[in-house]
């Protein structure tokens, strides 16, 4: 897609923004969208951390936004998640919609046929970076029953609590809340979190 087309596409053009901490700045990313000739008719900027799982309400919102026929610009592919997994899970959902992505580093276009290659090559590598981490909590729990010990490490929550914690999360309650609600590390609630996406897509 070019820069005329994409200015003259009948749907809307949205960019979406995203740096790690507040001492960043959106800037450079929003300057690189302007340098490609892009106009956004509406521009989404987050600051989320790498983590994954943490909170992105800006991203939720372009979601929301974005219709069929749109274009969703952004600097680079990694601004789209914080895995390739997310990254991928993004693209999924962005094209299922009919939504074009434009990311300008990697030069990926989903209206042109490259485009479309390189976004099924990055579902496959996040299917393959599934499958890794299924074989390594396999072979995890098999070493631990090897030396005598539970297959799994005992859950800091209960399934009640974790279902609990899913569906607050769901309901847009923050990561900081839910660790003082249920009395857990942030790296519980995010394991909690991951597990259930899993357990979701498997």
């Amino acid at each position: 897609m070019t820069e005329q087309q994409i200015t003259d596409t009948p749907g809307h053009v949205a960019a979406y923004l995203r740096v790690s901490t507040g001492s960043q700045s959106h800037d450079a990313q929003l300057d690189a969208i302007h340098r490609a000739g892009v106009t956004p008719a509406r521009v989404f900027t987050e600051t989320a951390s790498g983590a994954a799982g943490s909170d992105r309400p800006e991203w939720r919102e372009c979601l929301a936004w974005l219709r069929d026929g749109d274009v969703l610009v952004v600097a680079a592919l990694d601004r789209l998640g914080r895995s390739v997994r997310e990254v991928a899970e993004a693209i999924e959902t962005l094209t299922g919609r009919g939504v074009t992505i434009r990311a300008l580093r990697e030069g990926v276009d989903t209206s042109t046929s490259t485009g479309r290659m390189v976004a099924t090559i990055m579902e496959s590598v996040a299917e393959l970076e599934l499958e890794l981490g299924r074989e390594r909590r396999a072979a995890s729990r098999a070493a631990r029953v090897a030396r005598g010990l539970h297959a799994t490490r005992p859950r800091r929550l209960s399934a009640a609590d974790e279902a609990r914690l899913v569906r607050l999360r769901d309901q847009g309650e923050p990561v900081d809340e839910l660790v003082a609600l249920f009395g857990v590390s942030r790296s519980t609630v995010m394991r909690t979190l991951r597990r259930s996406r899993e357990l979701a897509s498997a």
